[in-house]
């Protein structure tokens, strides 16, 4: 079996994500002053860019420098992004919780069936049993002969 490693999460210096993108310093300054990106800092006040934060830097940049989009609307569409992911999250839970009902409702149906069945069972053996006893015709004393003309 092999053993699974707990790794430390890398972090990368601004220097680095500059080189990693080959842009300025000052633009990744720029976009996190925007609120576009958001790294961690050291004690010492150095950014720390995780790899979620380069992802986030990469789609700013694509949407910057790729399709041109101004920083407002690039504001915008990641906030419809995170606004979108938490409808989709919400709505998976809703999903799920409907999913969970039905398959009880479900359950209730096939249990119920099933006592009702049973109960059928029942009732068809005791008709079978009253069908084969044959009946006692009794004698109320009212005999009546009717004479043939």
């Amino acid at each position: 079996m092999i053993k699974k490693v707990k790794r430390k999460k890398a972090y990368y210096s601004i220097s680095a994500v500059s080189k990693m993108f080959t842009i300025h310093q000052q633009t990744v300054r720029l976009y996190e002053k925007e609120g576009l990106i958001s790294p961690k800092r050291s004690e010492g006040n150095t950014r720390l860019f995780s790899e979620e934060d380069v992802e986030q830097l990469e789609e700013v940049i694509y949407l910057t420098h790729q399709l041109g989009i101004n920083l407002a609307g690039v504001q915008m569409i990641l906030k419809l992004q995170k606004k979108m992911q938490k409808m989709q999250t919400d709505m998976n839970k809703m999903f799920e919780s409907t999913h969970k009902e039905l398959e009880r409702e479900v359950d209730q149906s096939k249990a119920l069936v099933k006592q009702s069945a049973q109960e059928l069972t029942k009732l068809k053996s005791h008709i079978q049993i009253t069908e084969d006893l044959e009946p006692i015709e009794e004698d109320d004393g009212w005999d009546i002969e009717y004479e043939e003309e």
